[in-house]
């Protein structure tokens, strides 16, 4: 359960380190509802540029739709184009951004040029056989793009959506294969700006393993840590 003392205003970004399947997302929707400030993961920022037919949305679109990686100054460009905007003057939650030191670093530049707080940073600890249950469990509605657990969280209705009927699909980057190949591929290259953060005094580390509300009781006091060290 989300703490109900936590009163003060965010005021500063906030990004959500940790490997796949470790729970981000759905923290980071219960932090952005309690302080009333957006929640970006690059993925909604690409479908959103290309949903809208932006330029950015135009050079990314054929990229996707081959399925390969978007590139390092295409998403930087659209994460900028994001925080700018007026919704994240009093902090924003990144959720899967940075995935990289590179990254990491043109965030930092980003955030100093709009003179903003650095970030507070929570890292998401959690076993790797946690985290191939969570991955290779999770179902995703065609429809609505809501996400399932058929082991943690299963539909009402096997195979459908709760919210719409949509039919509910495995990703293919949700099959035990792929799953360990994004696990070592973060490993490669987003594990090493836990050190990064953590060098800066800008980390907070939790348990990812517990339940929803434990570690959203462990988060909230973790921003409290590392909002008094700002």
């Amino acid at each position: 359960m989300v703490q109900a003392d936590v009163k003060k205003p965010l005021a500063r970004p906030v990004i959500f380190l940790g490997p796949p399947g470790a729970g981000k997302g759905t923290q980071a929707k219960l932090v952005c509802e309690h302080y009333g400030v957006p929640h970006l993961s690059t993925g909604d920022m690409l479908r959103e540029n290309v949903r809208q037919g932006t330029p950015l949305g135009l050079l990314a679109r054929p990229i996707m739709e081959r399925g390969d990686l978007v590139p390092d100054d295409l998403i930087l460009r659209m994460v900028e184009e994001r925080i700018a905007r007026r919704d994240c003057l009093e902090g924003f939650v990144l959720d899967g951004f940075p995935r990289t030191l590179a990254q990491a670093q043109a965030l930092d530049t980003m955030l100093k040029t709009q003179r903003a707080f650095p970030p507070a940073v929570i890292y998401f600890n959690v076993p790797e056989d946690v985290l191939i249950r969570r991955l290779s469990g999770r179902r995703t509605c065609k429809v609505g793009f809501e996400i399932y657990n058929i082991y943690e969280r299963p539909p009402k209705v096997e195979g459908r959506c709760d919210v719409d009927g949509g039919e509910l699909i495995q990703r293919p980057d949700d099959r035990p294969e792929a799953i360990r190949e994004r696990l070592l591929a973060y490993r490669n290259l987003t594990e090493p700006l836990v050190e990064y953060y953590r060098r800066q005094g800008a980390l907070e580390e939790v348990a990812g393993k517990a339940t929803v509300a434990d570690v959203s009781a462990a988060v909230f006091s973790a921003l409290e840590r590392l909002e008094a060290r700002q």
